[in-house]
Order: structure tokens, then sequence, then C-alpha cells
């Protein structure tokens, strides 16, 4: 461990409250509450990172004060009564059990919220402007409601106190109802709440100020907020610093937690919420510039993913606090690695953004590479021995098939892994040769890593035949090799490309090309970028209403901001029925979705997305003399147990077979790892 490092241990003293180390997760929203409270998979989510030796766990992104700002969407947390109380005194307790502190984050959403749910009442805000992506206009607040509002947040400050938490940070940050009462862009008031920005941090003054009245000047409250809203008609840097220093040197705020950005669009959400696109620790220069202006502690989070740049922000005095917020959904244990000296051992996110998109796809938090994130109750984080040590052949070494041996090895069982490439990786290794989406890679890196390290024969450019696993004599075949490239089967499809041929560069791009999205996913735009930056002119086809349909909120905006860039023309709600030749060139029919008139595309070149086809020879060559004909045992999956083909087996001979990843149906990176580790940690 460095001296940087050290930095990271250090204690940080907040009035009567003393921070273990300078290691932090910040507020989000995991779509984890349950009626509206943090129940059990909410704490034990949290739990975890404290066990994992994290200083502060930050819970409750945009838990609500008030009724008219619903804690519905998103299965967020309303703090707006006492009943609240009793599950806070319980996370408290459960938290502070492993040394860690807990703070929630408040908050009143004004317009960036519906006000179709819940409680059915309209969203509220500053001015009746309409907030792009949450699509509501609000009421414009009354001198009535900025009272109720402020009351609210006295009182869900009072509730935090009560219910054990260390602290509470307001939330004026991403286009909450107090920035929007700061930023010029969502406030044209002209009366004392408007106009100067004197009057516009008006309003937050007093609901701090009411704060302080409810539960004295020994609790703490701090504030989280943009260093810059980047928007011209925003808040500027300078507007930013005015607010932080005013706030500290009254004494309404014992820190600053920034961020950069601000959220009222789509490319603005994109941006604050920032992907592998962007370069790490992309706005520490914001939350460094403020720290020198103010006499509190500065916490900060986005996109700091690796110990390095963390140690550094802190023993540079960047910043007080580092928040590794989506580091510790992919492992909540990185205190706990680097006290023990084993720093290559932590599961690095890679910034995919799965996590967060699925939340603003109406879905939980999972995080694409950790399958026992947020399921805490039945996924170990810590893989168990077993009490019987297996003979396991795993096939296929992309990321299911990395996750099953780890597993398996971490269990103790002798493990064979056959991989037919010369290196480990499948179809991750074709995704990340697209543009930006490179950092995929760390995920069958730090697999590969692992299985290394716990022992695991792997046997690189060997593809498994039944003679060489007969040869092991495994108790479990575990076949996970994989899907092949679709073509489709409309007529003509042989005379497409697939986009596996084109990034991998089996496949010469050509001058002009139609790339047809037929799943909505990252892989066509991935594709048709990286071909429209060879200098290829390329237009982008799907059935879907836009390009990318089903990549969510941090990476979809992305994806569509290079497209546009690079040139690519957008062509929605067609669907590619039919290619044919003409002469060298190819003729691509389009039929709209919705009037079924056709069109057509002469081009040089078709590529095709269709996901993929399981490759599953060896799987129906093995099954039959398995022991259990390859069938899962779908109830003992699901709760938790061996297989019962697996318990039978007493080492006389006979081996259970199973499928995992796209072998078994086209999916994604988390499916196949998942499949993987609820199979593996019961054998």
């Amino acid at each position: 461990m460095s001296a940087a490092h050290d930095a990271l241990l250090r204690p940080l003293t907040i009035k009567g409250l003393t921070i273990r180390n300078r290691v932090m997760s910040t507020s989000h929203a995991p779509s984890y509450g349950k009626d509206g409270k943090p129940q059990e998979r909410y704490q034990l989510y949290h739990e975890e990172k404290a066990r994992g030796g994290i200083g502060l766990t930050m819970f409750g992104g945009s838990s609500s004060v008030s009724p008219d700002s619903p804690a519905t969407p998103w299965n967020q947390i309303s703090v707006a009564d006492d009943s609240v109380i009793e599950h806070f005194r319980t996370f408290s307790d459960r938290i502070h059990s492993h040394g860690a502190a807990l703070m929630v984050q408040l908050t009143h959403m004004g317009r960036r919220t519906r006000w179709d749910t819940e409680n059915w009442l309209a969203t509220v805000s500053p001015s009746t402007e309409r907030e792009p992506a949450s699509r509501s206009v609000p009421k414009e607040m009354e001198d009535t409601d900025i009272a109720r509002i402020v009351a609210d947040f006295a009182q869900a400050v009072r509730r935090c106190k009560e219910g054990g938490l260390d602290g509470c940070e307001f939330s004026a940050a991403h286009g909450h109802l107090i920035d929007q009462f700061w930023s010029q862009s969502s406030n044209r008031r002209t009366d004392k709440y408007g106009g100067s920005l004197e009057n516009r941090m008006r309003f937050s003054i007093e609901a701090l100020t009411a704060a302080r009245e409810a539960v004295g000047d020994d609790y703490i409250i701090g504030i989280r907020m943009s260093g810059d809203e980047l928007i011209d008609d925003g808040l500027s840097h300078e507007d930013c610093l005015t607010i932080a220093r005013t706030l500290s040197e009254r004494g309404l705020v014992d820190f600053v937690n920034l961020v950069g950005g601000q959220a009222r669009d789509h490319i603005a959400h994109a941006i604050s919420l920032p992907n592998m696109s962007f370069p790490v620790a992309p706005f520490l220069a914001l939350a460094s510039a403020i720290k020198r202006e103010v006499g509190v502690p500065v916490f900060h989070a986005q996109r700091i993913t690796d110990l390095a740049t963390a140690a550094r922000a802190v023993d540079e005095g960047h910043i007080d606090m580092v928040a590794m917020t989506r580091a510790h959904i992919a492992d909540p244990h990185i205190v706990k690695k680097l006290m023990e000296g084993r720093a290559d051992d932590i599961r690095q996110c890679v910034g995919a953004g799965y996590c967060i998109d699925r939340i603003y796809a109406g879905n939980d938090a999972l995080c694409l590479q950790n399958a026992a994130t947020g399921r805490e109750a039945f996924m170990p984080h810590v893989i168990a021995k077993a009490e019987k040590p297996l003979r396991v052949a795993v096939v296929g070494g992309g990321p299911g098939g990395l996750e099953a041996a780890r597993v398996c090895a971490a269990r103790g069982h002798e493990v064979v892994l056959f991989e037919k490439n010369a290196a480990p990786g499948g179809q991750v290794s074709i995704a990340a040769k697209a543009t930006w989406r490179e950092a995929l890679t760390g995920i069958t890196r730090w697999l590969a890593q692992q299985v290394e390290k716990k022992g695991v024969d792997v046997r690189l450019g060997t593809e498994a035949s039944a003679a060489a696993i007969a040869e092991f004599a495994p108790d479990v075949v575990l076949i996970a090799t994989g899907g092949t490239a679709n073509r489709g089967s409309i007529p003509g499809s042989e005379l497409a490309q697939t986009t596996w041929e084109m990034l991998s560069g089996q496949v010469e791009p050509a001058e002009s090309i139609l790339v047809y999205d037929g799943t909505g996913q990252h892989q066509a735009p991935s594709c048709a970028e990286a071909l429209a930056k060879t200098g290829a002119l390329v237009e982008i086809a799907t059935l879907d209403r836009m390009v990318g349909e089903e990549v969510g909120g941090t990476n979809q905006p992305i994806h569509l901001r290079e497209l546009y860039r690079a040139g690519v023309i957008l062509s929605p709600n067609l669907n590619l029925v039919e290619i044919y030749a003409e002469g060298n060139k190819r003729v691509a029919v389009l039929r709209n979705e919705f009037t079924h008139e056709e069109e057509e595309r002469l081009v040089d070149q078709i590529v095709v997305e269709y996901g993929t086809l399981p490759v599953d020879g060896l799987y129906r060559e093995l099954k039959e003399a398995s022991v259990n004909r390859g069938e899962m045992d779908i109830d003992a999956l699901l709760t938790g147990r061996p297989q019962p083909s697996v318990s039978g087996l007493n080492g006389a001979g006979g081996y259970a077979l199973f499928r995992l990843g796209d072998a078994v149906a086209s999916r994604n990176i988390h499916a196949a790892i998942y499949d993987a580790a609820r199979l593996c940690k019961d054998l």
C-alpha cells in the first residue's frame, strides 16, 4: 500500500462524528425501497459496504420530504411521516455494528418527477418551466407552498436524527427543487425568490435554517450541489462558488458534496452520470476549486473508479472524502481488500452504467459484472467452501465460463477450463472493439486473473471435445460456449455481414453501409459509429421507435451524440424484410412498421445485428450421457439448493451437465455471470 493510499485510511471528524476513513458511497436510488421504506434488501445492500470497510455510506437518493414529491418512481424512500423512523433505527444499528457511518439524502423533487403516480398531485417548481427529462409541467409555487415545504424539510431532518442516522444531506443537484430555485434556467420569478442570486438562494437558506432549528447545531447537515451546471442559462462555476461559500459561512451546512453538470434533459443526465466514454474523475477540478473557498469538508463523486485516482484526490487535498459509489456496486469490499494488501483482487467498475440504466428503465439496480450486488439476501459476495470437492469442467472462457470457474474454484473444486481461442474474453472482446467500449475488457480481465490465482487449469487454444472431457472424468460439466452471430432469416440474409465481422476486422468496411439494428442494444449503434469513423457513409435503421431503444439513460444519449457527430443517418420504424444483390451492390428492402410502405437502399454493404444463436453442439453431444440429460432443476436454482443431479454423484462415474449464458439463449453479460454464480455457489 502506497503513502497516497494511506491518505484514504485517515479518519475525518465532522462535529461529533469521526468517520473511520475517507472512502464513501454517495446517496443514490437503487430502486430497492419497499412501501417507501428502506427495508431488508436496501439495508443488506449497504451493510455489505459497511462490512467491506467503507467509512461512510449514504442512502436514499431523492428521499422525499413532501407528498407532492412522490417516492413511488424508482421505489424510493419517503421521509414525509414518522413511520420511517423505526426503519432508520434498524438501518443505523445494522451499519454501526460494522463501524461505518450512515446518512441519507433528503429532497423535494419539484418538477423532476411525475404527477401521475402515488398521490396524483401536481408537481411544483419556482416557475412553470417544463423539464424535458421528467416531462412534467409544474405548478408555480405560492408562498404557502414554500412555507409548507420548508417545514417539511425540517421535520424530515428531525426524523433522521430520531432514527439514529449520523447526518443527512439536502439534494440541490441534478435539477431538484432547491437548485430549481437557484438556476435561472428554471427560476423565472420576479418576487423575493427570483431575480438575483441572493434572492434565488432564499428558499434553500430558509429550509436549512428551519432544519437547524429543528435539530440543533450539533446534528450534521450537508448539501449536494453542482460545481457548474455546464449550460448557458444555468448556474456558472462562480455562482456555485458563491452558494457554497455563503451556506458554509452561515453555518448552515457541515459539508458540501460536489458534482458537475445537471440533469434537465437526456444528454445532460448522461454527462452528470459519466460512463466509460468519459475519462476518470472528469469533474474533480470543480470540487477542488470549491474546497479552496469553503471552510467545511468537501465530498465528491463522479466516475472515480480506481484507488489510484481516489488516493490522489484526497492525498493532494482536492477533496476530503472520495465517493466511489458505482465502484462499490462492483465491489463492496474495496477498503477491506486495500487494508489486507489485496488491491489487485478488487473488482473494478468499468463504467458500463448498467446499474443506473436499469433504474431509469423502471428496474432495480444491478451490476453488469457482480451478480451478488442487490441480492445479498441469497447471493454471497464471499464464496463459501463446499463440503465435498468435485471435479468440474468448464467449456468457454467468456464472462459466464470465467465466473463459473472462479466460483467453483472458490468452493474448493478441481476445475479445468477449456477455451478454443488464444485468449479468454468471449463476446466481450468483440464489443470492446467499438470506439468507447474498450473498458468492458476489464470485466473478463479481472475474472481471468482471479481464475488463475485460484489455481484453475486454464487450457487456452484448446477446443473442448467429448473425449477431452471424458479424460478429465468430471462430476460436473458447465457449457458456457456462448453464441454465434445471427444473420437473421429474411430472404437474402446470406448477403449481409454481421456486426461481429465488422468490429473484429474480419471484413473491411465499404464506402456506403446500411446497419440494421434488430435488438435495440449497444451492438448496432456501436458498430455504426465505428464504421462511420473509418470514413464510410453510414445509415442505421431499426424497427424500434429509436436507435438503441433498449439502451438506458447514461449510454443511449452518448451513442446518439456520437452517431450524429459522425454523420450517421438514423432511420427508425423500418423493418428489414429482404436483401438482394444488384451487381456489386446490395439492396436493402425496408418496410415502414406503421404504414407497411416499402423503400429500398442501394449500398455497398449491409450489416445486421440480430443477437446470437447458441453454440450448443458439444452440449447436445454430451447430453444423453449426462446423469441429468442437461436439465436444470429450476426450483433448486431459485431457492438456493444444490442441484439434485449433482448431490447424488458419489465419484463412481457420471456427470451432471448444465448450460450457461448465451449457450442457452441470446442475453447479456450480466445474465451469463448470474447464470454461473447462482448455480455454482451451491455446487
